[in-house]
């Protein structure tokens, strides 16, 4: 298995670099990574000699095709996460079409195994305060914000391939926490709490560690299993003690003032409307605002008891991406990384 040729997309991502990280320190000999023209590969520095690159973008089909021969499993990452209006036409181009062109040319080219990480966004929203777990079912929604469509709709298209004959296996991870570059992600959160945060919302999610991600897809490219899907989440954690953990692990003051959702609700119209400005950077739109009120819960208990899973304690994870955040702000680092 060590030998076999693996090609990860969106390899110089967050999620894409831990999984290259753990690929080459469990001894794979063949590691190759799609890398766009512009991508930065800080977060895998200590691994880069090791890995074949690829200079390709998932919407690049003749790329796509060249870097894909004699490829044996692919681990699927690329996506764009975004809750700005704006962005919506961007995310179906890359995180649906991208997929789309991905799977047909798996399927063209023998491929035996595509590992789809996606998200729980894919899942929906459910009402408030109901439990999800695989077996829940897509539902037209208010809810479901533009990214979860995407995610949707790209998993769709991973089922076609299964239907066609190309063993998948779709992870669903929740709130993916841990270093890495500081101003993406879950990582915009920290920014905030160093910046000085008084207010907290009254929502819950899941979060789990972003080495947890890359192990759990490692291990279901191992594994013969196809056709499933596993949600892959550490524990369900109100936001509240989310912000209150970051900022203790930063030795800032915990925000201390419950947020008014009806002044947030008229926040959000002029949130949506200046992040269609130049220049506007923040994931911060109504649709993140709305799920940050959101009682999200997800049952982790499958990947627990079928993949034998252990997940590591996330206010751990938090206190160490924190402590690697103060020091990179101290030193001006624009980014770090977790130790596997």
């Amino acid at each position: 298995m060590k030998e076999k040729k693996i090609l990860v997309t969106g390899g110089t991502g967050f999620v894409g670099s831990y999984i290259l990280r753990h690929l080459v320190r469990k001894g794979y000999t063949d590691v190759h990574s799609l890398k766009r023209e512009n991508s930065k590969p800080d977060l895998i520095a200590e691994a880069k000699n090791k890995i074949t690159f690829h200079t390709a973008d998932i919407n690049d089909i003749p790329a796509l095709e060249d870097a894909i021969q004699g490829v044996d499993y692919v681990i699927h990452t690329a996506a764009l996460v975004s809750f700005k209006p704006k962005d919506r036409a961007k995310m179906m181009k890359i995180n649906v079409e991208g997929t789309e062109n991905l799977v047909n040319i798996c399927l063209d080219n023998n491929v035996k195994k595509l590992i789809h990480v996606s998200s729980i966004a894919s899942l929906g929203r459910k009402k408030s305060g109901k439990i999800i777990d695989e077996s829940t079912e897509w539902e037209e929604s208010s809810n479901n914000s533009d990214y979860s469509i995407s995610k949707y709709l790209s998993e769709m298209e991973v089922w076609r391939a299964f239907s066609e004959g190309l063993d998948v296996a779709i992870l669903n991870p929740s709130m993916i926490m841990g270093a890495g570059f500081w101003d993406t992600g879950t990582n915009e959160i920290i920014k905030k709490v160093n910046s000085g945060l008084h207010f907290y919302p009254t929502g819950t999610n899941g979060f789990v560690d972003v080495r947890d991600v890359a192990e759990m897809a490692i291990l279901l490219m191992e594994k013969d299993i196809s056709g499933e899907r596993f949600i892959c989440s550490a524990e369900n954690v109100r936001l509240e003690k989310l912000l209150k953990e970051i900022a203790i692990g930063l030795d800032k003051k915990p925000p201390d003032k419950k947020l008014s959702k009806s002044i947030v609700n008229i926040a959000a119209f002029f949130i949506d409307l200046i992040s269609f400005f130049p220049g506007y950077n923040s994931n911060m739109s109504s649709q993140s605002i709305k799920n940050a009120f959101f009682e999200s819960l997800y049952d982790n208990s499958k990947s627990k008891e079928k993949l034998n899973f252990k997940y590591r304690d996330i206010v751990t994870t938090i206190k160490e991406t924190a402590e690697l955040a103060k020091e990179s702000f101290s030193k001006g680092a624009e980014f770090a990384v977790l130790e596997l």
